[in-house]
This record gives structure tokens, C-alpha cells and sequence, in this order.
């Protein structure tokens, strides 16, 4: 800490005092670009703020994101009053747990980014939209991605050591989806196109999102 330049000392220090971090070390890490640990610590001052989501759906997806991501201090730390441990719990069988259909539709919505995103098809965001505004999705998807990489960042740096990897909380842990098999046959383009479209050729979203059954938002 003390070869640190004063900005970042400073926003360790009372960030952890007043409780915005848990623990110092990933700052700490992020500190070796200055730019990078005052770019996050002002986007984790702005986290909630303007939010359509709302302060609880983001806590969960925050919390669930750690959980995937095992990052321990973020699993353990609550920024939101309203979060209690029952809450935490459900969020590894959203299905069965006592949230709400938005709060449940969320989570399913990060767990599948997380375990195989082309799984994510017209029907997820139909069932979505029948909860969510079209700007509401929009927030979710960058809430669910940015928070989602970040834990996985961190977690390949492993700052607290692997004695504090705990897979007991990552029932959904991230396998690569096995590769579908580009047909071999040089001549026939048409096969290759099917094989194309197979892997992404759904419709657009943004036609999904304007589409009048999905609520629109500011």
C-alpha cells in the first residue's frame, strides 16, 4: 500500500472503511494502472444509480455473479438492505426459491449468459419482455456482462489464493460447449451455410425488442 500513488491509496482506504470493498486486494491489483482503479471505483459509486432494475435485482445478479465467478468477499458482502442470507441461498435454485418472477427471470438470465449463451434464444427474451421493459433488458444484459467478466477476471488472478475457492457454491460452473462439427465436404456450401445458421441465425433482438408484445422504457 504505501508504494501506492496517493489517488489509489486513497480510494482503498476509504473505500474499505465505509464499506463500499470488502477487502483491498483486487484494488490493490487494479492499481497498477491508475486510470483503472479510478475508472472502477467510480463506476461502483454510480452502481444503482438511475437504475430501471432497480437496487435489489442488481444486488442479486452482483451476488450471483460472485458466486459463479467464486470470488468469496463478494459473495459474502451485502450492498443492498434488503438482501438476507435466505435470499443468497435461493439464488443456486432460482426455480424453487421465493423471488420474484423479474428477480428469477434476471438470475436465469445470468446463469445462462454465464453457462452457454446460444442457448439464449427468441423465447428468453419473449419471456423476459412479459416482466421487463425493452430498456430494462438492455440494462440487464450489460449489468449481467460487465459484472459477470469482472468476477472472472479476477477469479484467473486468483488475488485470495486457492484455499478460498469454494466449489460448493458454483453448481452451475462454466464448461466450454463442445464445438458442432463444420461439415467437411468442400463443395457443398450449402451444408456449411446450415451449419452457419445453425449457430446464429435467430432473429435480430433489437426487431425482438420492438416488437409490440415487449413493454418499452425510458
Amino acid at each position: 500500500m504505501d508504494q501506492l500513488d496517493e489517488e489509489p491509496r486513497r480510494i482503498i482506504e476509504d473505500g474499505v472503511a465505509d464499506g463500499t470493498y470488502a477487502t483491498p486486494v483486487p484494488l490493490q491489483i487494479f492499481a497498477y494502472r491508475t486510470a483503472q482503479i479510478i475508472q472502477t471505483n467510480m463506476a461502483r459509486n454510480a452502481w444503482g444509480r438511475n437504475s430501471l432494475l432497480g437496487g435489489r435485482i442488481l444486488e442479486l445478479i452482483r451476488i450471483r455473479s460472485a458466486q459463479l465467478g467464486e470470488c468469496q468477499p463478494c459473495m459474502q458482502s451485502r450492498k443492498h438492505d434488503s438482501i438476507t442470507d435466505e435470499d443468497v441461498a435461493c439464488l443456486v435454485s432460482p426455480g424453487a426459491s421465493g423471488l420474484t418472477e423479474q428477480e428469477r427471470l434476471a438470475v436465469e438470465f445470468l446463469d445462462l449468459l454465464s453457462a452457454d449463451h446460444h442457448a439464449i434464444d427468441d423465447e428468453t427474451y419473449r419471456r423476459l419482455g412479459e416482466v421487463f421493459t425493452a430498456a430494462q433488458i438492455i440494462e440487464l444484459g450489460f449489468t449481467c456482462a460487465t459484472s459477470m467478466g469482472t468476477h472472472r477476471f479476477i477469479h484467473t488472478l486468483d488475488p485470495f489464493g486457492t484455499a478460498l475457492r469454494s466449489s460448493a457454491s458454483t453448481p452451475t460452473r462454466w464448461t466450454r460447449p463442445t464445438p458442432t462439427p463444420v461439415p467437411s465436404s468442400p463443395g457443398d456450401e450449402r451444408d456449411r451455410l446450415r451449419h452457419r445458421g445453425h449457430r446464429s441465425g435467430r432473429a435480430n433482438i433489437s426487431r425482438l425488442l420492438l416488437q409490440r408484445g415487449t413493454r418499452s422504457g425510458p
